[in-house]
């Protein structure tokens, strides 16, 4: 065996050089290893027949395995000398910034019928792909709009290139390149129905994983419609996902249609916005639903109103003010309707003669953000209502102002047993929403005159009957969104009205004392702008409202 060997690498030296294979690289590894053991033989024991049965198979798999890369590095360099598209397709270099170039961009919603015959580079989702034969379908996806691709094999598009296509994961994020063409027939599945795009090449900017948690046409799939349903709590706990849906695209649009025009509406009207404090000393309100926080070497409180602060900017001669910010409510609640943070859209006004003059231009903002809505955002909202079905919210000018005598009245009519100073209960609220929509057509309306005995002592009594106060409700489809009121001025009536309360004075003396260098008569509000969003679109939860909800038992995402 030695002598053989020996006479085999007598002769391969030059052979060495000429050696190109795996196969033949792995004969000469082998030979070398056979080599190395006889030319050590005087000095090694002889190996047993077992141990040179497995070194043999060992040997046989070595060669075996060198002999599959070999055949499998063969066939990709023949799929790649075949594969004519392979410059058109694939996955782009991780975006680092690295250069700039002068291509130009069109967004999906804004592919136009005049574009036809012109071509467009388009970057979206990939919502769906479906391979058939030598053609591939794609539905790309940019927030609420969708447009299809085609790409068909051809002296451009090469099978490999299709296969890639096809095998793309759904919400991986692609660049398209193609000609915009008119569709042969409506393509229903897509808000760019009439027109669609002739692929020519197509990059992967960013990969999704294959299994996604929840599928976006399932969570976006209408309530009316069969199929799979994705529970809220899935929904939200996979919130990035859930809020690539067209309907929740739309809702928060929408969302901040709702604080753009609240802020557009009061500062044409000569309001001044201002930024409250969210860290306080004292509970805001007087009441125990706060969040307490350590504070250095104390404790302080997360805000729940921002009402103190925006009466201190009226006694300090800004007359007119609103605030967007976080209100926090340590309230243990898991209603439809309630949050432990929303969004506050606050305001506080002075006026010359009467809380009125505030209760109007309320009015007026409303419906200022309502008609903003309207005709600002009318694509949005017919997105959400194809996935949640709601009449259109009506709302009627001036907006309907009912005084608490008129509204008890409604619902003794309607057979609602109910006391003359009695707080309404949520399912009354809803109730006399109802009656007043078929009596006034109108899902807004204005509930003022409030008995003072149910409103908060910092509340204005009425002159005129001091049952009642100068205080009142905004409601929309039959559910309360702001209440506010005149607040007292005077810190003596302040004190007194306390004391009514059994409020111990010494917890709100800094409120009291922040009244004696003269205020000015004021009045004003708050409302949650998730709750104004829930109802103007008639959604069943406020968490369908807040991208990122928090209640007693959400804290993440």
């Amino acid at each position: 065996m030695i002598r053989i060997v020996s006479r085999l690498f007598a002769r391969a030296g030059p052979l060495y050089y000429r050696v190109t294979t795996p196969l033949e690289h792995a004969h000469l590894r082998i030979c070398t290893r056979v080599y190395s053991m006889a030319d050590n033989s005087a000095e090694a024991p002889a190996l047993s027949k077992s141990a040179a049965k497995k070194l043999a198979a060992k040997q046989a798999k070595e060669a075996k395995k060198a002999e599959t890369q070999a055949r499998l590095k063969a066939e990709a360099d023949a799929r790649d000398a075949d594969d004519y598209s392979k410059d058109r397709y694939g996955k782009l270099p991780t975006c680092n910034s690295h250069e700039k170039t002068d291509r130009k961009w069109t967004e999906v919603e804004n592919l136009s019928k005049d574009m036809v015959d012109s071509e467009v580079l388009v970057r979206a989702r990939v919502h769906l792909s479906r391979l058939t034969g030598k053609q591939c379908f794609v539905k790309l996806r940019h927030r609420y709009f969708s447009v299809q691709a085609v790409f068909v094999v051809d002296e451009k598009t090469s099978k490999q290139m299709l296969k890639f296509i096809g095998g793309c994961p759904k919400e991986s994020i692609v660049d398209v390149v193609g000609t915009l063409v008119t569709a042969d027939n409506p393509v229903e599945s897509c808000s760019q129905k009439h027109i669609e795009i002739q692929g020519s090449t197509f990059n992967v900017v960013s990969e999704a994983v294959p299994q996604l948690p929840l599928q976006i046409d399932d969570a976006s799939r209408p309530l009316a419609e069969d199929g799979p349903v994705v529970n809220q709590d899935t929904r939200l706990n996979n919130r990035i996902l859930d809020l690539r849906t067209p309907a929740n695209q739309a809702i928060f649009r929408i969302g901040h249609g709702v604080a753009a025009l609240f802020r557009e509406y009061l500062t044409s009207v000569g309001f001044t916005e201002i930024h409250t404090p969210k860290i306080i000393s004292a509970a805001s309100e007087g009441g125990a639903n706060v969040f307490q926080v350590s504070y250095f070497k104390g404790n302080a409180y997360l805000a729940q109103s921002p009402q103190l602060y925006k009466q201190m900017a009226i006694c300090a001669d800004i007359e007119k003010v609103f605030t967007v910010g976080a209100v926090f409510r340590a309230e243990d609640s898991n209603t439809h309707r309630h949050l432990c943070e929303f969004v506050g859209l606050d305001i506080e006004m002075a006026f010359k003669e009467h809380y009125h003059e505030v209760l109007t231009v309320i009015g007026e903002m409303f419906l200022s953000m309502f008609k903003g809505l309207q005709t600002k955002y009318a694509t949005e909202i017919d997105t959400v209502y194809k996935q949640y079905p709601q009449e259109a919210f009506k709302f009627i000018e001036p907006a309907l102002r009912l005084e608490w005598p008129d509204a008890i009245s409604m619902l003794r009519e309607a057979g609602v047993d109910i006391g003359d100073f009695e707080d309404l209960s949520t399912p009354q609220e809803k109730f006399l929403g109802k009656l007043v929509k078929a009596k006034y057509d109108t899902d807004f309306y204005i509930l003022d005159k409030f008995p003072l005995a149910i409103r908060p002592f910092y509340t204005m009594p009425c002159p005129h009957d001091p049952l009642y106060s100068n205080s009142y409700d905004i409601f929309m489809r039959g559910e309360e969104i702001m209440s506010g009121a005149q607040r007292i001025h005077d810190p003596a009536m302040l004190e007194e009205r306390a004391k009514v309360h059994e409020i111990d004075l010494q917890t709100i003396r800094s409120y009291i004392d922040s009244f004696k260098f003269g205020a000015s008569p004021h009045a004003g509000g708050g409302v949650g702008a998730e709750r104004v969003l829930m109802l103007y679109l008639g959604l069943d939860n406020i968490r369908k409202s807040s991208m990122f909800p928090r209640d007693p038992k959400r804290l993440t995402p």
